[in-house]
């Protein structure tokens, strides 16, 4: 993160927990939700540029980075969804631009679908948005549910053994330099508590991995300006999921890197380009402009 860029870690509260974020630059506002494991400094390269021209704000989704882990909030879709609605209202937003990579473009994607209205631009990246992983990803991620639903198992997901896997089934992240030894410790530090690694399986019982017909029954009726950037060697979802979001929505833009899941740290210069042009595009939608 740029020097120059204050990255004061600031909190609302949203559903009676403490959400963290940070903001900086002004203008209309530009929201940056990260995805699984990460937090806000998953957008470190772009914040600075982004600020530029934006009023930036990168939230920690509930449970991740700096806010807080409870158990007694629900992590299944609908939830999450109409919790980023309480999340924009919290900040004081009504429409904003939505940039979002990962688990965070899962939840997009579902926002753009149900509150249309308060997205005046749209940018995906490298998520499964309305479908689902790669086989071999589908069975990982398949097996947590599975685990952290039922009673009986869910402990095997709260054991110390947790973080050291999670550490070693990442390493080529730090190999590749998308993160650092430390920034990688620090995104799965809540794995290295007993309390951390109970709401990781709470996070897990209420995730699915099926596909979400409606989200993509819904993308012929996206009408905001709208940009898939996409590292295409992504193991874990298919490539042509992101074919699939630029050819049935409306007008939008594809942008392929050569990059495969954490396309923002691998191929930051790129991801911030695409990002300033899309931010160019004009918002005519009677929806997105209102």
């Amino acid at each position: 993160m740029s020097s120059s860029l204050d990255s004061t870690v600031r909190e609302t509260t949203v559903d009676g927990v403490r959400v963290a974020y940070v903001t900086a630059g002004r203008g209309g506002p530009l929201v940056l939700l990260h995805g699984w494991p990460e937090d806000h400094r998953a957008w470190s390269h772009q914040l600075a540029p982004l600020a530029a021209v934006r009023r930036v704000i990168a939230p920690d989704l509930p449970g991740w980075g700096a806010s807080d882990r409870d158990v007694r909030l629900s992590h299944d879709y609908d939830s999450e969804v109409d919790r980023l609605a309480r999340l924009l209202d919290a900040l004081g937003l009504d429409r904003v631009d939505l940039a979002c990579h990962d688990y965070g473009g899962f939840l997009g994607l579902g926002f753009l679908h149900r509150y249309p209205h308060r997205v005046r631009r749209f940018a995906l990246l490298n998520s499964r948005a309305h479908g689902t992983f790669t086989w071999p990803y589908r069975l990982l991620f398949g097996a947590f549910t599975t685990l952290a639903s039922h009673r009986a198992t869910r402990r095997l997901l709260t054991v110390r053994a947790m973080y050291p896997l999670h550490r070693w089934g990442l390493r080529g992240y730090v190999r590749n330099g998308s993160f650092s030894p430390g920034l990688l410790d620090d995104y799965l530090s809540m794995l290295r508590t007993p309390e951390g690694r109970r709401w990781y399986a709470h996070f897990w019982a209420g995730y699915r991995v099926r596909v979400r017909p409606e989200l993509a029954a819904g993308l012929a009726a996206v009408d905001c300006p709208t940009t898939v950037i996409w590292g295409r060697r992504d193991p874990a979802i298919p490539l042509h999921t992101a074919r699939e979001l630029a050819s049935r929505i409306p007008g939008a833009h594809l942008v392929l890197l050569d990059a495969d899941h954490f396309v923002m740290e691998q191929r930051p210069t790129e991801v911030t380009e695409a990002l300033l042009a899309w931010l160019d595009r004009p918002v005519e939608n009677t929806a997105a402009a209102n």
